[in-house]
Protein backbone atom coordinates (compact mmCIF):
# COMPACT_ATOMS: atom_id res chain seq x y z
CA UNK A 1 0.00 0.00 0.00
CA UNK A 2 1.28 3.46 -0.92
CA UNK A 3 0.70 5.82 1.97
CA UNK A 4 -0.21 9.48 1.54
CA UNK A 5 2.21 11.15 3.92
CA UNK A 6 1.48 14.72 2.82
CA UNK A 7 1.23 16.77 6.01
CA UNK A 8 -2.06 18.25 7.17
CA UNK A 9 -2.33 21.41 9.23
CA UNK A 10 -5.07 21.17 11.84
CA UNK A 11 -6.66 23.82 14.05
CA UNK A 12 -5.82 22.18 17.38
CA UNK A 13 -9.30 22.37 18.93
CA UNK A 14 -9.89 18.63 18.54
CA UNK A 15 -7.43 15.94 19.58
CA UNK A 16 -7.81 13.36 16.81
CA UNK A 17 -7.54 9.61 17.19
CA UNK A 18 -8.40 6.62 15.04
CA UNK A 19 -9.57 3.12 15.96
CA UNK A 20 -7.23 0.50 14.57
CA UNK A 21 -9.81 -2.24 14.03
CA UNK A 22 -11.49 -0.27 11.22
CA UNK A 23 -8.24 -0.43 9.22
CA UNK A 24 -7.29 -4.03 9.90
CA UNK A 25 -5.98 -4.58 6.36
CA UNK A 26 -3.30 -1.94 6.93
CA UNK A 27 -0.32 -3.06 9.05
CA UNK A 28 -0.37 -1.22 12.35
CA UNK A 29 2.93 0.58 11.80
CA UNK A 30 1.79 1.83 8.39
CA UNK A 31 -1.47 3.08 9.91
CA UNK A 32 0.45 4.87 12.67
CA UNK A 33 2.69 6.62 10.11
CA UNK A 34 -0.26 7.61 7.93
CA UNK A 35 -2.20 8.87 10.95
CA UNK A 36 0.76 10.92 12.11
CA UNK A 37 0.99 12.61 8.72
CA UNK A 38 -2.67 13.57 9.00
CA UNK A 39 -2.14 15.27 12.34
CA UNK A 40 -3.78 12.40 14.21
CA UNK A 41 -2.00 11.95 17.54
CA UNK A 42 -3.41 8.59 18.63
CA UNK A 43 -4.15 5.15 17.26
CA UNK A 44 -6.41 3.38 19.72
CA UNK A 45 -8.15 0.22 20.82
CA UNK A 46 -4.77 -1.44 21.03
CA UNK A 47 -3.66 -4.18 23.40
CA UNK A 48 -0.66 -3.80 25.68
CA UNK A 49 1.66 -5.54 23.23
CA UNK A 50 0.69 -3.01 20.51
CA UNK A 51 1.05 0.27 22.42
CA UNK A 52 4.76 0.53 21.68
CA UNK A 53 4.10 0.75 17.93
CA UNK A 54 2.23 4.02 18.39
CA UNK A 55 4.57 5.31 21.08
CA UNK A 56 7.79 4.90 19.14
CA UNK A 57 6.42 7.19 16.42
CA UNK A 58 5.38 9.87 18.90
CA UNK A 59 1.70 8.95 19.05
CA UNK A 60 -0.32 7.70 21.98
CA UNK A 61 -3.10 5.15 22.39
CA UNK A 62 -5.94 7.33 23.63
CA UNK A 63 -8.16 4.37 24.53
CA UNK A 64 -6.44 1.12 25.47
CA UNK A 65 -7.62 -2.39 26.15
CA UNK A 66 -6.91 -3.65 29.65
CA UNK A 67 -8.74 -6.99 29.48
CA UNK A 68 -9.10 -9.60 26.74
CA UNK A 69 -12.79 -10.14 27.56
CA UNK A 70 -15.17 -9.13 24.80
CA UNK A 71 -17.88 -6.53 25.12
CA UNK A 72 -20.61 -9.14 25.57
CA UNK A 73 -19.05 -10.11 28.91
CA UNK A 74 -18.42 -7.34 31.40
CA UNK A 75 -18.87 -5.85 34.81
CA UNK A 76 -22.56 -6.70 35.14
CA UNK A 77 -21.61 -10.37 35.58
CA UNK A 78 -20.65 -11.03 39.21
CA UNK A 79 -18.84 -14.23 38.27
CA UNK A 80 -16.35 -12.24 36.18
CA UNK A 81 -15.39 -9.65 38.79
CA UNK A 82 -12.36 -11.47 40.13
CA UNK A 83 -10.88 -12.01 36.67
CA UNK A 84 -11.67 -8.46 35.57
CA UNK A 85 -9.98 -7.04 38.67
CA UNK A 86 -6.96 -9.21 37.94
CA UNK A 87 -6.81 -8.02 34.31
CA UNK A 88 -7.20 -4.34 35.11
CA UNK A 89 -4.82 -4.52 38.07
CA UNK A 90 -2.20 -5.94 35.71
CA UNK A 91 -2.69 -3.59 32.78
CA UNK A 92 -3.59 -0.26 34.39
CA UNK A 93 -0.05 0.15 35.82
CA UNK A 94 1.36 -0.85 32.42
CA UNK A 95 -0.79 1.79 30.74
CA UNK A 96 0.35 4.42 33.22
CA UNK A 97 4.00 3.47 32.69
CA UNK A 98 3.46 3.91 28.94
CA UNK A 99 2.04 7.39 29.50
CA UNK A 100 -1.50 6.38 28.54
CA UNK A 101 -4.53 7.97 30.17
CA UNK A 102 -7.61 5.85 29.38
CA UNK A 103 -8.64 2.20 29.34
CA UNK A 104 -11.94 0.88 28.05
CA UNK A 105 -14.48 -1.30 29.81
CA UNK A 106 -17.91 -2.75 29.04
CA UNK A 107 -21.09 -3.53 30.91
CA UNK A 108 -21.64 -6.82 29.12
CA UNK A 109 -24.98 -8.13 27.86
CA UNK A 110 -28.05 -8.14 30.08
CA UNK A 111 -28.69 -11.89 29.92
CA UNK A 112 -31.93 -11.35 31.82
CA UNK A 113 -30.62 -8.78 34.30
CA UNK A 114 -32.77 -5.75 34.97
CA UNK A 115 -31.12 -2.40 34.32
CA UNK A 116 -31.20 -1.73 38.05
CA UNK A 117 -29.44 -4.98 38.96
CA UNK A 118 -26.99 -4.61 36.10
CA UNK A 119 -26.05 -1.16 37.34
CA UNK A 120 -25.57 -2.47 40.88
CA UNK A 121 -23.38 -5.30 39.61
CA UNK A 122 -21.26 -2.96 37.47
CA UNK A 123 -20.77 -0.60 40.40
CA UNK A 124 -19.70 -3.47 42.63
CA UNK A 125 -17.19 -4.76 40.10
CA UNK A 126 -15.82 -1.38 39.10
CA UNK A 127 -15.28 -0.03 42.61
CA UNK A 128 -12.01 -1.89 43.31
CA UNK A 129 -10.83 -1.31 39.72
CA UNK A 130 -11.32 2.43 40.13
CA UNK A 131 -9.14 2.39 43.24
CA UNK A 132 -6.34 0.94 41.12
CA UNK A 133 -7.07 3.50 38.40
CA UNK A 134 -6.98 6.40 40.86
CA UNK A 135 -3.61 5.26 42.18
CA UNK A 136 -2.18 5.36 38.65
CA UNK A 137 -4.09 8.41 37.33
CA UNK A 138 -5.93 6.35 34.71
CA UNK A 139 -9.53 6.91 33.63
CA UNK A 140 -11.70 3.87 33.02
CA UNK A 141 -14.25 4.60 30.27
CA UNK A 142 -17.35 2.46 29.93
CA UNK A 143 -18.57 2.42 26.34
CA UNK A 144 -22.13 3.25 25.35
CA UNK A 145 -23.22 0.86 22.57
CA UNK A 146 -26.50 0.39 20.75
CA UNK A 147 -28.51 -2.73 21.56
CA UNK A 148 -30.86 -2.38 18.58
CA UNK A 149 -28.61 -3.09 15.59
CA UNK A 150 -25.02 -4.07 16.42
CA UNK A 151 -24.90 -5.35 19.99
CA UNK A 152 -28.22 -6.92 20.83
CA UNK A 153 -28.83 -7.16 24.61
CA UNK A 154 -25.87 -4.92 25.60
CA UNK A 155 -26.73 -3.24 28.88
CA UNK A 156 -24.94 0.14 28.83
CA UNK A 157 -27.02 1.29 25.86
CA UNK A 158 -28.34 4.65 27.11
CA UNK A 159 -26.50 7.76 28.21
CA UNK A 160 -28.70 8.13 31.28
CA UNK A 161 -27.82 4.61 32.44
CA UNK A 162 -24.12 5.37 32.08
CA UNK A 163 -24.51 8.68 33.90
CA UNK A 164 -26.35 6.92 36.73
CA UNK A 165 -23.42 4.49 37.07
CA UNK A 166 -20.94 7.37 37.17
CA UNK A 167 -23.00 9.16 39.79
CA UNK A 168 -23.37 6.03 41.90
CA UNK A 169 -19.62 5.46 42.02
CA UNK A 170 -18.73 9.14 42.34
CA UNK A 171 -15.22 8.69 40.99
CA UNK A 172 -13.38 11.03 38.65
CA UNK A 173 -11.66 7.92 37.31
CA UNK A 174 -14.86 6.65 35.68
CA UNK A 175 -16.19 8.33 32.54
CA UNK A 176 -18.34 7.46 29.56
CA UNK A 177 -17.08 6.63 26.11
CA UNK A 178 -19.78 8.39 24.13
CA UNK A 179 -20.05 6.74 20.72
CA UNK A 180 -22.01 9.12 18.52
CA UNK A 181 -22.97 6.37 16.08
CA UNK A 182 -24.40 4.11 18.77
CA UNK A 183 -26.23 6.83 20.66
CA UNK A 184 -27.78 8.28 17.50
CA UNK A 185 -29.31 4.85 16.91
CA UNK A 186 -30.50 4.45 20.51
CA UNK A 187 -31.67 7.91 21.49
CA UNK A 188 -30.69 10.67 19.04
CA UNK A 189 -30.54 14.19 20.49
CA UNK A 190 -26.75 14.01 20.30
CA UNK A 191 -25.80 17.66 20.73
CA UNK A 192 -28.25 18.25 23.58
CA UNK A 193 -26.94 15.13 25.32
CA UNK A 194 -23.35 16.32 24.97
CA UNK A 195 -24.28 19.69 26.44
CA UNK A 196 -26.21 18.11 29.31
CA UNK A 197 -23.76 15.38 30.28
CA UNK A 198 -20.36 16.60 29.12
CA UNK A 199 -18.81 16.32 32.58
CA UNK A 200 -19.35 12.55 32.49
CA UNK A 201 -17.87 12.02 29.01
CA UNK A 202 -14.20 11.10 28.77
CA UNK A 203 -13.90 10.11 25.12
CA UNK A 204 -15.81 10.17 21.82
CA UNK A 205 -16.15 7.84 18.84
CA UNK A 206 -17.59 8.72 15.43
CA UNK A 207 -19.42 6.71 12.80
CA UNK A 208 -21.90 7.34 10.02
CA UNK A 209 -25.56 6.52 10.61
CA UNK A 210 -26.81 4.24 9.16
CA UNK A 211 -24.31 1.45 8.51
CA UNK A 212 -21.24 2.91 10.30
CA UNK A 213 -19.55 4.07 7.11
CA UNK A 214 -18.08 7.45 6.13
CA UNK A 215 -19.25 10.43 8.19
CA UNK A 216 -19.89 12.61 5.13
CA UNK A 217 -23.06 13.96 3.50
CA UNK A 218 -24.17 10.40 2.70
CA UNK A 219 -25.50 9.91 6.23
CA UNK A 220 -27.85 11.62 8.67
CA UNK A 221 -25.46 13.26 11.14
CA UNK A 222 -23.70 16.59 10.60
CA UNK A 223 -20.40 16.10 12.35
CA UNK A 224 -19.07 19.70 12.19
CA UNK A 225 -21.94 20.80 14.42
CA UNK A 226 -21.34 17.88 16.79
CA UNK A 227 -17.62 18.73 16.97
CA UNK A 228 -18.42 22.37 17.71
CA UNK A 229 -20.65 21.23 20.57
CA UNK A 230 -17.83 19.05 21.91
CA UNK A 231 -15.37 21.96 21.78
CA UNK A 232 -17.90 24.31 23.38
CA UNK A 233 -18.36 21.88 26.27
CA UNK A 234 -14.72 22.40 27.26
CA UNK A 235 -13.75 18.84 26.38
CA UNK A 236 -9.98 18.36 26.12
CA UNK A 237 -9.80 14.62 25.44
CA UNK A 238 -9.78 12.69 22.18
CA UNK A 239 -12.29 12.16 19.39
CA UNK A 240 -11.62 8.91 17.52
CA UNK A 241 -12.76 8.01 14.03
CA UNK A 242 -14.48 4.62 14.22
CA UNK A 243 -16.23 4.19 10.90
CA UNK A 244 -15.76 1.36 8.40
CA UNK A 245 -14.53 2.81 5.10
CA UNK A 246 -16.20 1.70 1.87
CA UNK A 247 -13.67 3.47 -0.38
CA UNK A 248 -9.92 3.99 -0.10
CA UNK A 249 -9.56 3.86 3.69
CA UNK A 250 -6.86 6.47 4.18
CA UNK A 251 -8.56 8.92 1.82
CA UNK A 252 -11.74 8.47 3.85
CA UNK A 253 -9.83 8.93 7.09
CA UNK A 254 -8.21 12.18 5.89
CA UNK A 255 -11.62 13.49 4.82
CA UNK A 256 -13.15 12.63 8.20
CA UNK A 257 -10.37 14.35 10.13
CA UNK A 258 -10.79 17.45 7.98
CA UNK A 259 -14.55 17.39 8.51
CA UNK A 260 -14.17 17.12 12.27
CA UNK A 261 -11.38 19.67 12.62
CA UNK A 262 -13.51 22.66 13.64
Amino acid sequence: MILNLNPMTLKGNIHHSVCQWCYGDIPLEELVLAAKAMGITSVELLTADQWSVALRHGLTCAMAYASPMGLETGFNDLSLHAQLLKDYSLNIPKAADAGLKNVICFSGNRNGLSDEQGLENCARGLEPVLKVAAKHNITVCIELLNSRVDHIDYQCDRTEWGVALCEKLGSENLKLLYDVYHMQIMEGDVIATIRRHSKYIGHYHTGGVPDRHEIDESQELYYPAIMRAIVASGFTGFVAQEFIPVRDPLTSLRAAVNLCDV
